[in-house]
């Protein structure tokens, strides 16, 4: 064969590689041109579709602000012409003179200056949401905010308290119940076009409860914030329609990159269609007897031409594949040798090192539990993060919260706990603080675009060193935490990592401990090291009663999580455990926050209000918990899972071993007596289910909230939708949200009776199954 140019000659074939190129380019080029122009389309008419949704937004807003202000005028006229002078005395009186002057009001009370009658009632019978509106309303910047509540009917109702006198100097407060529909009506009337408006409602803890939507289902684009309605607790959320952008959302880009393609492929097909500028004119080899030579000069024979040898190029290195779902919520977590590998370990290691060399960050604790995976991940982990100049601190096989402490201990505010907690022998995964923050979500989707851009840091060279830290973590307890009176325990480890740590903490604050499975084995031989499934606990209450122990506790995979069964073999969810917390440190620290997340029972708020602190509901996930805390100063947090934070006396992380060792601080120092059992039983409880599961297919679980959220109807029920989707009545509640660690649909259902319970059960599946007809549910 011979190459002469662009042109490879065949017998009877000619093949143009040159213009062959040129078709492509200019094919190419014409398709980037004709992707374009609809990208631009779509650009242009998503630009016009949200600003209709944000003219409807400020439409909304002022209707509403319209309506609260006139009616706010409306009442203030009215009662100011009542004489409050005899208060307290005249107080019927005076009622009856507020009731005679506001006949449009749905209900009105007056309550003294003081609000004593506020701060001593039943809460349960009177009703959180009105307290916290007249406990607030003291300390209002101006007129209190007008708030909806649902009151004993269909409707919901317009709640506003208004001072009788000034509101510097009030005589009394007035709380008012008005009809909700002007303002229904208000907010419907507006016209949406394709996107949707949310009518919210803010609560002094930074929840959100959607009262109403309006427009489209099809848009899903939620804004993270909404406007405020000014006079009032709502906002209002725009909610854009969605489209198949792909390109950056710049209309002069889009139009630049259309011209682009549409005038170069153009230019291209010109050039293709002119042919060759200058065609190959074949030439005859001459011979030798075509060219006059001297005779006299005889030709020196050619020297052979020695072929050039061209060492073949090294080949580059095969990339390492990375499966962007095993970057969750709250972790990295997968299966390992397939999503999780020794060099995927690798990469996250240095991944977390680059960030921390951007905080100025230079020290990293790593620890692993007791899976069998667990050795060869934490060590390519760590020659990550020493390849980025990260100085590691080996604390060996322990459990996830040793971890966390030994982050405190040597002042590093970084750990990674290599861990699959609760999940399946062949899981593997990775929980991750960097100066103090437990990274999620957004932080943790960065670690992945580091990776996948290959952002990283690898000319560096950290140290190794191996500290054992658990005798220390063991003192740090047992010299703060100690029994009044010794208590019989069983303990179950699952074979998990907490076995090696937690008999040796519970014995060394004054208890027998009976260990079930505490040998350390991660094939996990005798059950899932998992206490939220009670079928995990069967062993374990079976050995409390056999044994005749005071308690069973029982500890997760990675030592995160506590579960508790008592004697006579009931199973206390940790929502009522988190009630006995809550009182204690309330005890020492009124007043304080506590958190809770969705899961939890009703009945929670209650008693954290009894016992004098501050409840606030917040989504579900470890991390997300911590970082909620270190917003509010909470001083204690919980998780229907069996995660416990105690920020007081202890450092905020999440940390099963020590919350047992403070559950039995608080039943042997009950200073009556009383058992186990009967402390518990003033834990109040319903009739609830455990958390259920439903399986669904990787990603579906968050598809099928979304159009849960979006076309459930809940009737009168409060709506909370800050993880997923949950429905509140006087008497139960509901709750369906997509688990952010596993392909799940969590489930939880709570009701004063078997009757209110059952009620809320067949609404949930009936709404659930009206979105998707085929799912097989468990209840």
């Amino acid at each position: 064969m011979a190459m002469n140019g662009a042109r490879a000659r065949l017998p009877g074939l000619h093949v143009e590689w040159g213009r062959l190129l040129l078709l492509a380019c200019a094919t190419l080029l014409l398709a980037v041109g004709a992707f374009s122009v609809w990208q631009t389309w779509l650009i242009a008419d998503q630009s016009g579709a949200i600003q209709q949704v944000h003219v409807a937004q400020d439409q909304a807003v002022q209707a509403l602000a319209a309506d609260i202000e006139h009616e706010r005028s409306a009442i203030t006229a009215a009662i100011a012409g009542v004489d409050a002078s005899g208060l307290p005395g005249s107080a019927a009186q005076v009622l009856d003179a507020l009731k005679h002057r506001l006949p449009q009001a749905l209900n009105v009370e007056l309550y003294s200056v003081g609000l004593d009658e506020v701060l001593h009632a039943n809460y349960r019978s009177f009703g959180y949401a009105k307290a916290a509106q007249l406990m607030a309303a003291p300390d209002a910047d101006g007129a209190p905010p007008v708030e909806s509540q649902y009151r004993g009917s269909s409707d919901r109702h317009l709640t506003m308290v208004v001072p009788l006198g000034s509101q510097q100097k009030p005589q009394a407060w007035v709380w008012i119940e008005l009809p909700f529909a002007p303002l229904a009506h208000s907010f419907n009337a507006i016209s949406v076009d394709s996107g949707r408006l949310r009518l919210r409602q803010s609560t002094d803890h930074g929840e959100n409860m959607e009262l109403m939507s309006r427009g489209s289902s099809a848009a899903i684009d939620v804004e993270p914030v909404g406007k405020e309605v000014p006079g009032s607790n709502f906002n209002i959320v725009a909610v854009l329609p969605g489209a198949y952008i792909v390109l950056p959302q710049s209309l002069p880009f889009a139009m630049l990159l259309t011209l682009i393609g549409l005038a170069g492929g153009g230019y291209l097909f010109w050039l293709f269609a002119r042919g060759p500028v200058s065609r190959e004119v074949p030439v005859e080899e001459e011979s030798l007897s075509d060219i006059d030579l001297p005779q006299s000069q005889p030709q020196p024979a050619p020297e052979p031409v020695k072929p050039v040898v061209r060492p073949a190029p090294k080949p580059a290195p095969a990339p390492v594949q990375i499966d962007p779902a095993i970057f969750r919520a709250y972790d990295v977590r997968g299966v390992v040798g397939t999503s999780l590998t020794a060099e995927v370990a690798k990469l996250l290691g240095q991944s977390i090192g680059t960030l921390m060399r951007e905080k100025g960050l230079h020290e990293m604790v790593v620890g692993r539990d007791g899976r069998l995976s667990g050795p060869e991940l934490a060590g390519a982990l760590s020659d990550g993060l020493r390849a980025a100049g990260i100085d590691v601190i080996d604390v060996g096989a322990v459990p996830t919260p040793v971890v966390y402490y030994a982050a405190y201990r040597f002042n590093t505010g970084c750990g990674v706990a290599v861990t699959g907690s609760h999940n399946p022998p062949d899981y593997n995964g990775f929980k991750i603080v960097v100066g103090g923050e437990t990274l999620s979500e957004g932080a943790i989707q960065d670690l992945y675009q580091r990776i996948a851009t290959n952002a990283l840091e690898s000319d560096g060279s950290g140290n190794l060193r191996h500290v054992d830290v658990v005798p220390d973590y063991i003192e740090r307890i047992t010299s703060d935490v100690q029994t009044e009176r010794p208590l019989k325990l069983v303990v179950d480890c699952g074979n998990g990592i907490p076995g090696a740590v937690a008999p040796q903490v519970l014995e060394g604050i004054g208890c027998q401990v009976i260990p079930l499975y505490c040998e350390v084995d991660g094939n996990f031989p005798n059950h899932h090291p998992d206490p939220s499934d009670p079928h995990n606990l069967e062993d374990l209450i079976l050995s409390v009663k056999q044994t005749g122990a005071d308690l069973g506790l029982a500890f997760d995979g990675d030592g995160d999580r506590l579960g508790v069964v008592t004697r006579n073999g009931e199973i206390i969810f940790p929502d009522r455990t988190l009630m006995l917390f809550a009182r204690d440190v309330l005890s020492r620290q009124p007043g304080a926050t506590i958190i809770y997340d969705v899961k939890c029972t009703g009945h929670l708020k209650g008693q954290i209000l009894d016992a004098g602190g501050s409840p606030l509901m917040w989504r579900t996930g470890h991390s997300l918990i911590k970082a909620k805390m270190r917003e509010t100063g909470a001083e204690l947090a919980g998780e229907m899972s069996g995660h416990f934070f105690f920020k007081e006396r202890w450092y905020g992380f999440d940390d099963g071993i020590y919350a047992g060792a403070r559950l039995l601080e608080i039943l042997a120092g009950d200073i009556e007596g009383r058992t186990p059992e009967d402390i518990f039983a003033t834990c109040p409880k319903g009739v609830s289910t455990p958390e259920l599961k439903v399986e669904m297919a990787e990603g579906e679980h968050y598809r099928f909230i979304e159009k849960f959220r979006e076309k459930a109807q809940f009737g009168d029920a409060t709506l909370i939708t800050i993880d997923g989707v949950r429905a509140d009545w006087p008497d139960g509640w509901g709750l369906v949200r997509a688990s952010n660690t596993t392909p799940i649909l969590v489930l939880r259902f709570d009701a004063d009776n078997d009757a209110a319970l059952r009620r809320i059960k067949e609404v949930f599946r009936t709404q659930m199954l009206a979105v998707d007809p085929g799912l097989k549910l468990p209840f």
